[in-house]
């Protein structure tokens, strides 16, 4: 089956010789990175059995978070991790989305306005949630950046798992109804105003157009269950890259076809692109090197660590300062160890008889 891999091997020379010039660098290391995934080029180990002398060859991981080879194992150490945060409550799923006419901005600077739709996102709900009229009090959120449609089409936006219930002024632990958090229509008013002063900040104001502001953004709402029920289905949105290889059906020197369902209809289709295009698609979803996907706000922030006891009573475990201080993405990578190997043919632990050293002048991430 064809993978990415493939396709930069086989088409990222001339997608890096006719726009290297304008590439970031967090895009040229992500094609690097993902070519080289476990190949020799990123060394590894070899091993011996020797029971029947069946030999088997081990390359390390690039550990890069956009190759769809990677990541898997990192999803379920976050969730468990993530699973110390839980409070025994019912649980939103909040969406905030750029409208169409900012995804261009977006994308020419990703990461100021990434960082501002965290920002003014946040804002919004923190704002409401603690006006007296809905649940005065603070509130606890971790939000998730995705910046893809199913089809690599480019639309960038931020779930927000949200427990039920705010900690109010005198430390009490108020929960919402169960259908209603805040209201959408102001929460949309609050997120528009600050995407806009936002911008205006940062000197893109008036490369938007002004009609922007007079039309109504759309923010979704969705009551998604306990805890451990929003956590399992926020947890693939960490992880998840913009493709996996099994969605890979055909590559030619002229096009490239994957498959994608369509959101609303559920509908599996084919779309076919020339391979200069996929890539420029696929590339589009790199994120800024050392940007945080991952981002914790209210009481989950690392700011309230200073309310560490009072925070571990409302979630009921003794964990939540090392949860903390580790569930966001640090970037550093822990080095690779060798494995224990089975046997293939013979299910006999394999010996470790000889490490391969990385080929290139540097070595994984």
């Amino acid at each position: 089956m064809p993978e990415l891999a493939d396709i930069f091997r086989r088409h990222g020379p001339e997608y890096r010789s006719k726009f290297a010039g304008r590439m970031p660098p967090s895009h040229l290391k992500a094609m690097e990175d993902i070519q080289n995934c476990r190949t020799e080029s990123m060394g590894g180990h070899v091993y011996l059995c020797d029971q029947c002398g069946g030999t088997r060859y081990s390359y390390h991981s690039c550990k890069n978070r956009h190759c769809p080879k990677c990541g898997n194992e990192s999803a379920d150490l976050w969730l468990k991790t993530q699973m110390t945060l839980l409070l025994q409550e019912n649980y939103f799923l909040v969406t905030f989305t750029l409208p169409a006419g900012l995804r261009d901005l977006a994308r020419s600077n990703q990461k100021s306005v990434y960082d501002l739709l965290f920002t003014a996102s946040s804002e919004a709900l923190k704002n409401l949630a603690t006006d007296p009229k809905f649940l005065g009090g603070r509130i606890a959120m971790i939000g998730v950046l995705h910046t893809w449609g199913r089809d690599l089409s480019y639309h960038p936006h931020v779930h927000y798992i949200v427990p039920g219930g705010c900690l109010s002024p005198d430390d009490r632990w108020v929960p919402s109804g169960a259908k209603f958090f805040v209201p959408l229509r102001a929460l949309s008013i609050i997120f528009r105003a600050k995407i806009r002063d936002g911008l205006e900040k940062l000197g893109l104001l008036d490369s938007v157009d002004p009609k922007i502001w007079k039309k109504p953004w759309v923010i979704h709402f969705k009551p998604v269950g306990d805890g451990e029920a929003a956590l399992k289905y926020l947890a693939p949105y960490v992880y998840r890259v913009a493709l996996s290889n099994n969605r890979i059906e055909h590559v030619t020197d002229t096009s490239i076809t994957f498959r994608y369902r369509e959101s609303d209809s559920g509908i599996l289709r084919s779309m076919t692109l020339a391979p200069l295009e996929f890539i420029r698609r696929f590339l589009q979803h790199v994120l800024p090197n050392g940007f945080h996907k991952v981002r914790y706000y209210g009481l989950l922030s690392p700011s309230n660590r200073k309310n560490l006891g009072l925070l571990q009573k409302i979630l009921s475990t003794d964990s939540v300062l090392e949860a903390i201080l580790h569930s966001s993405e640090s970037g550093t990578e822990q080095p690779q160890k060798p494995e224990t190997i089975l046997c293939p043919h013979c299910g006999s632990t394999m010996r470790l008889i000889k490490t391969i050293r990385v080929s290139r002048t540097r070595g994984p991430p």
